[in-house]
């Protein structure tokens, strides 16, 4: 079957190191991190204090204040970062087909502020069954979706991936494989979260699952160090405007890169934990460099899933060695997370964004905060450590993993022809 050709003709970013493109882009090559202590709620009681919140955010100066009242977080933050992405796209909606275009949107929870609020003013009340009546479309992990769709007009398939942290990365490869299959013009996709709240740090520690570094917040995320002690939770959300190669060239459109490939995979192993080898993680990657028709060699650049826990980068780290041998000394490999932290459902976009912005500078973002090496992992690999790193990047690697086992892999290269 002769597969279309899709490309990347718009981004958008609200994260936690900023609030556009351009300035996520800064924080990246500067290696700042985004953690601070918690401004959303009183954390002095929880186990860990601290999370990357976006900084001097104010939902007003992007939607409507009525409109905002109808909508969890997690979808404002959709809204406000396709809506950078579809103004850098440069799209006409007059002049294309809308029921050819179409969205889909990742979240690996939805409205979780939403759902907390309600329940707890519930369990609080007099047992009076008030609910709000925007309660359930604020808190479904779709409703970013439709939005999306209702105020661009988007017709075709509309729907949303729940892969927990694989979500945004889920929702990229299924809007890839409908273009590339004809089967609509173009997309918009990504991914948002919205969990920083006291259910969502509540729960992510009681698995124990995040660093308590207190003390430390900005050094917390620490991937591939010897002393990381879990992941930072992260908000926000990323946005791509993914498009059939001879639609974008028709309208003029400017190309970032070249969606080549992706795999999809399962650990069927544990509820939360990554199998110890990295089976469905290097399962994922062979599997997404066979949908590119690549080899290993081809690729320079591994944004890696790379959470700070004990048992996650590891058993990555062998997945990668396993799938590329030799050449895995070659590349460089970096984990965004250290400065974003988590973003979960929407991590995937934004680090799918990370990777784009890296091959059109040249620039491979850092894996922060590193201080002491891991004696259990290879230390000879290029992880980017503590600073970027100037490099021609033509091919470019994202991988991401959820728990439940969910892993998906996406590659990106530079435009030819």
């Amino acid at each position: 079957m002769n597969l279309r050709r899709v490309v990347v003709t718009g981004l958008g970013a609200l994260t936690p190191i900023g609030k556009t493109v351009p300035e996520f882009w800064e924080g990246l090559s500067a290696g700042v991190s985004g953690a601070a202590p918690i401004t959303r709620f009183d954390a002095s009681l929880f186990k860990t204090q601290f999370a990357c919140e976006i900084k001097d955010f104010n939902v007003e100066q992007y939607l409507d204040r009525k409109e905002a009242r109808k909508i969890d977080p997690y979808a404002q933050y959709a809204m406000i970062a396709v809506e950078e992405a579809m103004k850098d796209s440069g799209i006409d909606l007059e002049k294309i087909d809308l029921v050819r275009a179409g969205v889909i949107w990742g979240s690996g929870i939805g409205g979780l502020r939403t759902f907390q609020d309600e329940v707890t003013a519930f369990a609080t009340g007099d047992g009076t069954p008030r609910f709000n009546p925007y309660f359930i479309p604020k808190m479904i992990a779709d409703i970013a979706a439709g939005f999306i769709s209702i105020k661009y007009g988007f017709q075709g398939p509309n729907f949303a991936t729940v892969s927990a942290c694989a979500s945004a990365t889920n929702a990229l490869i299924d809007a890839f494989n409908y273009i590339r299959l004809g089967k609509a013009n173009l997309f918009i996709t990504g991914g948002s979260e919205a969990a920083v709240s006291e259910a969502g740090v509540g729960g992510f520690n009681a698995l124990k699952a995040l660093s308590q570094r207190n003390d430390s917040p900005e050094t917390a995320s620490r991937p591939f160090d010897k002393d990381r002690d879990g992941f930072v939770l992260g908000e926000g959300a990323g946005a791509l405007i993914l498009e059939e190669y001879e639609h974008a060239k028709a309208r003029g459109a400017k190309i970032y890169a070249e969606l080549v490939g992706g795999g999809m995979t399962g650990d069927a192993y544990h509820m939360t934990a990554p199998h110890p080898e990295g089976r469905g993680a290097a399962n994922v990657m062979r599997f997404a460099l066979e949908d590119a028709e690549m080899n290993p060699e081809d690729i320079d650049y591994i944004n890696v899933h790379g959470t700070s826990t004990p048992l996650g980068d590891y058993s990555e780290i062998q997945a990668i060695q396993k799938v590329f041998g030799s050449h895995a000394y070659n590349m460089n490999i970096s984990s965004t997370k250290s400065m974003t932290g988590h973003l979960l459902g929407a991590a995937g976009a934004v680090e799918a964004i990370a990777c784009i912005l890296a091959m059109n500078n040249s620039l491979v973002p850092p894996t922060i905060n590193h201080f002491t090496d891991d004696e259990e992992l290879d230390n000879s690999l290029n992880l980017t450590f503590n600073k970027a790193q100037k490099k021609e990047i033509n091919v470019a690697l994202s991988n991401t993993f959820g728990f439940g086992g969910h892993n998906c892999s996406i590659i990106f290269k530079k435009l030819n022809g």
